[in-house]
């Protein structure tokens, strides 16, 4: 469990430093997304990457690993907007934004741990396509709850779903930056 701990505390400080590379450019000007577009987001990376598995092929030059970084970066977001809402202008700064990351990455892989505990670790022998499935599972299901205006009879919430989409890629960060164990 302790090489999984590492594992995960590794590809987690990749994103991370994505996001911080990427707000020193832009800043954080994705809280002007609404929830929508944030969901709309993460299906076109979660696609490409669906893509480029079936295909075995990039014509841009990017692969799948920097898509699961996005995917873990936009959930991330997507958290940090159900938590404030969105805005319609930069209210925060670069810190405040990494601050709110932060918090919200140690809540996911929290709650990652606690079922990594319960499943012992069933997702190591799972196929990285199968991920990018669930990942889209996952993605439609927020959509069928934003177009039901947030309502659910007997299941999760978009909150855990987001969680559940970050894992996921996470997942699949460790096996291709790491390889099969």
């Amino acid at each position: 469990m302790n090489n999984t701990n590492r594992q995960f505390d590794e590809v987690i400080d990749i994103c991370r430093s994505v996001f911080i590379d990427k707000s020193k450019d832009y800043g954080p000007t994705w809280r002007i997304l609404r929830p929508e577009s944030v969901t709309d987001q993460l299906l076109i990376k979660a696609n490409r990457i669906r893509s480029l598995e079936v295909k075995r092929e990039s014509k841009v030059g990017e692969g799948i690993f920097p898509e699961f970084i996005s995917i873990v970066n936009y959930g991330i977001m997507a958290l940090i907007q159900k938590e404030l809402g969105y805005s319609d202008s930069i209210d925060l700064s670069n810190k405040e934004a990494l601050d709110l990351y932060n918090k919200h990455i140690k809540a996911t892989t929290e709650l990652m741990y606690a079922k990594n505990h319960d499943y012992d670790e069933a997702w190591r022998s799972m196929r990285i396509s199968s991920y990018t499935d669930l990942i889209l599972v996952k993605i439609y299901r927020i959509k069928e709850i934003e177009n039901n205006k947030g309502l659910v009879v007997a299941s999760e919430g978009v909150e855990g779903n987001y969680a559940d989409i970050v894992n996921y890629a996470l997942f699949g960060l460790i096996k291709l930056h790491f390889g099969e164990e």
